[in-house]
């Protein structure tokens, strides 16, 4: 069994939980949090053994994997110090808030020799997988342009529940916190970005970050992008798209989480081949939860002594591009990547 420890025992790390359990070859053993009470409710609910000090949980010879749940500000020298202990690392999304962090996270896993990969979970869903694989197909042609719409809610009640959220120097904005996902997946289908230009804006929620933020992206293959992003949409979440346009090619993934085929038009298709494609996605859209990939990829990874599916490049890619955009609507001027 490979053994696993979360650090981080807020909201997310209860995905993480669930992930491990239900992975072959995987275990939880342990948990961190500096909250002795939050700690002792993993403790007690999962019989596990809890530490309130990273230095000393990473001192167990038996933990194999360590996955940082914690805010995002904070991944960079948790990862750093679990990787120089020669924990393999699961960092959740984003890898961390800045270039730096994440170059000293990937660069502490290359000087140590351990595995890292980052929480990019989306990219398991069916729908998406038979978009990836129709592209690297070429099905698609010549491609024109992509859109990424993120049209959701999240409250003040949301914000204020951690002191943390919507701050600039442990979480970010929508993009930083919800759009990254697509932003990943935009990249991982249309290739690296060259250039961006971008607005944000704080209009509803009371929070240092943006709520709202829309921007163009040009790919280096000369593709184009469309990214819109809200957690200010009425009253509830509205839905999470990825659409991706070619000369041979029209596909659109959406509803409330992007895991629909909602359009498929594609010329090396027969009508009866996307009437199937659509049928078996509507069977279960979801698939097995993404978390679980991860794990069950990061348990082959050690054991096969592979690179992850999901590594801290690609990671960096994703937190690249925010980056640009945001300097762009900071500075009211194009961006190079």
């Amino acid at each position: 069994m490979i053994q696993f420890a979360i650090v981080g025992c807020g909201h997310i790390a209860k995905k993480h939980v669930e992930a491990i359990q239900k992975a072959p070859g995987a275990e939880l053993v342990a948990v961190c949090d500096t909250n002795p009470q939050r700690l002792q409710e993993y403790v007690t609910e999962y019989g596990i053994k809890g530490y309130t000090d990273l230095a000393e949980m990473l001192q167990d010879d038996s933990i194999d994997v360590v996955n940082i749940c914690t805010p995002s500000g904070y991944h960079a020298p948790l990862a750093v110090q679990a990787a120089d202990a020669g924990k393999h690392i699961i960092v959740e999304k984003p890898i961390a808030l800045t270039l730096e962090d994440a170059d000293a996270i990937i660069e502490a896993c290359q000087r140590n020799g351990v595995k890292l990969s980052v929480v990019h979970p989306n990219r398991f869903r069916p729908a998406i997988q038979v978009l990836k694989g129709a592209m690297e197909e070429g099905s698609f042609g010549k491609l024109s342009h992509a859109n990424a719409t993120v049209r959701w809610n999240r409250n003040q009640e949301y914000f204020d529940k951690d002191p943390w959220r919507g701050t600039k120097a442990l979480d970010g904005g929508v993009l930083m916190n919800q759009a990254i996902h697509n932003l990943d997946l935009m990249i991982w289908m249309m290739g690296e970005p060259e250039e961006v230009s971008s607005f944000s804006a704080t209009r509803l929620r009371n929070i240092e970050a943006e709520d709202v933020s829309v921007g163009v992206v040009r790919f280096k293959n000369g593709a184009l992008g469309v990214v819109e992003a809200a957690v200010t949409i009425y009253p509830r979440n509205l839905e999470e798209t990825l659409s991706i346009f070619g000369e041979s090619g029209t596909v659109k993934i959406g509803g409330p989480t992007a895991n629909r085929i909602e359009t498929w038009k594609m010329e090396s298709y027969s009508d009866d081949k996307i009437a199937d494609l659509i049928a078996t996605i509507d069977q279960d859209p979801m698939g097995k939860p993404g978390h679980q990939c991860i794990v069950e990829d990061m348990v082959v990874s050690i054991k096969e002594n592979r690179e992850p599916v999901v590594t801290g490049e690609d990671g960096k890619k994703a937190l690249r591009l925010i980056l640009a955009l945001y300097q762009s609507a900071e500075e009211n001027h194009p961006v190079r990547v």
